[in-house]
């Protein structure tokens, strides 16, 4: 059993970092499986994977670099840094873009489990993954990054949410297959033999993306170490909300309905998006609904975040048989999270995956990221990701 041990200062300074990097390479990811969770990622597929296909098609080179950095049982190290708190996509490709030639051809050697082959003997294979990781951005992510931003912030705020009402333990044993707080100091990364490490003094990170099923974890040891997760949400289905009758009786069909929909966080924007109401009449409703206890906000980067408090828990829960459909504007919605974790749901966006789709899924070492069971005392201390049993390729 792989595990670290972290203790109370480490775990005081811990926190959430939304990062564009990871978030990029998990749609890489994503694009190189080539299978969809649930409808929204297929919707994306469907519409990135015919030109990433088309783009290795005629880059043959690159195309095998996917192949061999995509290991089966690790990520090579220099394509997935460890995520830093404010860094924007430039600044963490750039760490990509300057890995030494020799550093990429070992990560690789050690992703395959073998030698490399001779067409990535060569030196520019740092360039062209840097490159790739650019085409992705750009394409694939870039157009709808505010929506993925906001996915990614709620799920922050709805987990930050439980370290109040659960602490760490409860936090951490949520965050993705195979990690899970054993007490006493000690994370379980996955269920793989695994030496221990100690992170005394290290900052630990925690990072959501949305295209991953199980998630990595990474380290630049022994300053920091990151844990990648799947980010948690559900998949707007048509378009209906079903809002209490009892409560639409008691609160105004508008305003209850406005309650339903915070049982994860919500911007003003989202709730202005997803009900058809206009930006004053959904801030009358939270206004009136935060004076009497039922919702709280919190903020979360640039957007506040609005979800239920015990209360409003109590009182939809209550008010829950008999409920009226009623079908949003466009027959598009977002939707709440599952679970501690929280997701927009709903519209689909310009060629991207459903807005609403369960974002599930989603770094390095001293360069590095393993995916997959570690090789005993073969692993180059520093950092390769790995995903061992019950996790997704990459340190773990």
């Amino acid at each position: 059993m792989g595990w670290w041990q972290v203790n109370a200062d480490t775990l005081a300074r811990s926190r959430f970092v939304v990062s564009p990097l990871a978030e990029t390479f998990a749609c890489l990811k994503l694009l190189h499986a080539g299978v969809a969770a649930h409808p929204g990622e297929r919707a994306w597929l469907d519409a990135h994977l015919p030109a990433h296909r088309r783009r290795l098609a005629g880059d043959p080179v690159t195309a095998l670099l996917v192949r061999a950095g995509l290991g089966r049982g690790w990520i090579a190290d220099f394509l997935t840094p460890t995520p830093r708190e404010g860094e924007g996509f430039e600044e963490g490709v750039a760490q990509v873009r300057a890995t030494r030639p020799d550093q990429a051809r070992a990560d690789l050697a050690v992703s395959l489990g073998g030698p490399l082959p001779a067409d990535l003997d060569r030196d520019d294979l740092p360039a062209r993954a840097a490159a790739l990781l650019e085409d992705v951005w750009t394409e694939a992510v870039r157009p709808d990054w505010d929506r993925r931003r906001r996915v990614l912030e709620a799920d922050v705020v709805a987990r930050t949410a439980r370290v109040s009402r659960g602490g760490w333990a409860a936090v951490l044993d949520a965050l993705r297959p195979g990690t899970r707080w054993l007490g006493d100091g000690r994370l379980q990364i996955n269920a793989n033999p695994y030496p221990p490490r100690d992170l005394s003094g290290a900052e630990l990170v925690l990072v959501p993306v949305t295209a991953q099923r199980r998630g990595w974890v990474s380290w630049e040891e022994p300053e920091r170490y990151a844990v990648v997760y799947p980010c948690t949400g559900v998949l707007a289905d048509d378009g209906v909300r079903r809002v209490p009758a009892a409560l639409g009786a008691l609160l105004g069909p508008a305003r209850a309905g406005v309650l339903t929909l915070l049982g994860s966080p919500m911007s003003t924007s989202q709730l202005v998006g997803v009900t058809g109401q206009g930006l004053g009449s959904v801030g009358r409703h939270l206004r009136v609904l935060l004076e009497a206890g039922l919702v709280e906000r919190r903020r979360a980067g640039r957007s506040v975040l609005y979800s239920r408090t015990a209360a409003g828990e109590v009182l939809v829960e209550a008010s829950g048989s008999g409920a009226a459909e009623v079908r949003e504007e466009g027959g598009a919605r977002e939707a709440p999270a599952r679970g501690d974790g929280a997701g927009e749901g709903g519209a689909r966006g310009d060629g991207g995956p459903q807005e609403g789709g369960t974002w599930r899924d989603g770094a390095r070492a001293d360069g590095g990221t393993r995916e997959g069971p570690a090789r005993g005392d073969g692993a180059r201390e520093g950092g390769r990701r790995w995903a061992g049993e019950g996790c997704d390729t990459s340190r773990g």
